[in-house]
């Protein structure tokens, strides 16, 4: 009887402790959007924290992408948790400018962040202030088809890529083989606009883009038609149907060989590799540059943490950031998912060749573009792309395409 009333007021004991510590636990509001595979590698960096935090619990509550996108513009009003996914660039900028997110410079400075994540640190600042951390990215470029070159007896891309001008050239060459230069499929439009935004990047630089995609320049002006105009060399050369094909049906071209350049992002390998390519054939370049001399902007949609201004813990929240946006959580995080790390100093498999050169690629930026319909207003973004894929079909319309995207810019960004 006596051991059976010790272990009880054992028991008893341990649960107080147990209470007290859950109770000393400060709490740590976390919404999201993760697919399944995301969530469950963030689950794994969320438990590496609270265990060198224990006095943290970070609760984590999941949505899903659309209702995400309704959700936040709700819970930023009225329920603000402590920390929240979204995007870089403009796609954060009408948040930052209702006051919705909080200036987090100070833990950028404090942890070295401007060096180490620098290639992000443009698409993060506003007014000279950083706006919540990035994790994870992945570069968009030119994938290519090696047994098209050989087909086509055209040289391949050596380590640096190509130059604009024997990019143009062998797009000729690949015509006369029966092969399409440059393949892509916009019925759903989007595709379109990876295009655009590298020739606009490539012609006037990140700064410039990034303003036309702010509204403050005229799509008639000089500058937007120099863009329009380095377009035209290569409009010829693309596939013909390709305003009638979805994406994965351009794949399918530079598969088999019926195509030799994709302008894609990385997700698109392993629907290559499905289609039966290797790293053998598939290939991988960066945009060629167009006017000599501009910084090279790369096109890396990327995925970002903030803190809301409406948050009670503000001070774990800053934690948690500087703990995501360290070399050894984005390694984990990103090679658990197959993405990139911002972070320079992560790693990335040594045997995915896309990946490595993604990193590369990124790492060595001067700024990210966010890919065109995110850095444009939503309204903006549609009849941007509408006219993109026009412009591909019928290159003679862009008077009248330009004058388009005029008037919606003036009535867009009133």
């Amino acid at each position: 009887m006596v051991h059976r009333k010790t272990g009880a007021i054992a028991l008893v004991a341990a649960l107080l402790l147990s209470t007290a510590a859950t109770a000393q636990q400060r709490v740590l509001k976390y919404n999201a959007d993760y697919d399944p595979i995301p969530l469950a590698a963030m689950e794994a960096l969320i438990a590496d924290f609270e265990a060198a935090n224990p006095d943290i619990d970070v609760q984590l509550n999941n949505f899903d992408h659309e209702g995400y996108k309704t959700a936040i513009r709700n819970f930023l009003t009225a329920d603000a948790p402590d920390l929240a996914n979204w995007y870089a660039g403009n796609r954060m900028a009408p948040f930052v400018a209702a006051g919705q997110f909080m200036d987090v410079t100070d833990v950028w400075d404090a942890n070295g962040l401007n060096d180490a994540l620098g290639s992000t640190a443009a698409s993060m600042t506003i007014d000279g202030k950083k706006w919540g951390v990035p994790y994870t990215y992945y570069q968009w470029g030119i994938y290519y088809n090696r047994d098209a070159y050989a087909a086509a007896g055209v040289e391949l891309p050596g380590e640096n890529g190509v130059t604009w001008d024997q990019f143009v050239e062998n797009c000729a060459k690949f015509q006369a083989a029966g092969i399409d230069c440059l393949t892509t499929g916009t019925k759903a439009l989007w595709p379109g606009a990876g295009i655009f935004d590298y020739m606009s990047l490539r012609t006037n630089g990140y700064e410039w883009h990034m303003d036309l995609t702010a509204g403050k320049v005229e799509w008639t002006s000089d500058e937007t038609r120099k863009v329009f105009a380095e377009w035209a060399k290569v409009q010829p050369y693309i596939t013909a149907n390709h305003a009638a094909i979805d994406w994965q049906d351009a794949a399918t071209l530079l598969v088999q060989g019926k195509a030799a350049h994709y302008v894609m992002g990385n997700f698109a390998v392993g629907v290559f590799k499905e289609g039966g390519m290797t790293n053998d054939n598939l290939g991988f370049m960066v945009f060629p540059e167009i006017t000599p001399g501009l910084p090279r902007a790369e096109e890396a949609p990327t995925d970002t943490i903030h803190i809301p201004a409406g948050a009670k813990n503000v001070e774990d929240a800053k934690k948690f950031l500087a703990f995501v946006a360290s070399a050894e959580a984005q390694t984990k995080w990103n090679t658990a998912v197959g993405q990139l790390p911002t972070n320079k100093g992560s790693s990335v498999p040594a045997d995915d060749p896309f990946l490595v050169a993604g990193f590369e690629a990124l790492s060595t930026a001067h700024a990210l573009a966010q890919f065109f319909d995110r850095d444009a207003p939503a309204e903006m973004a549609k009849v941007g792309m509408e006219g993109f894929q026009e412009f591909m079909v019928k290159p003679e319309n862009l008077d009248a395409i330009l004058d388009r995207l005029e008037k919606a810019r003036q009535r867009i960004y009133k």
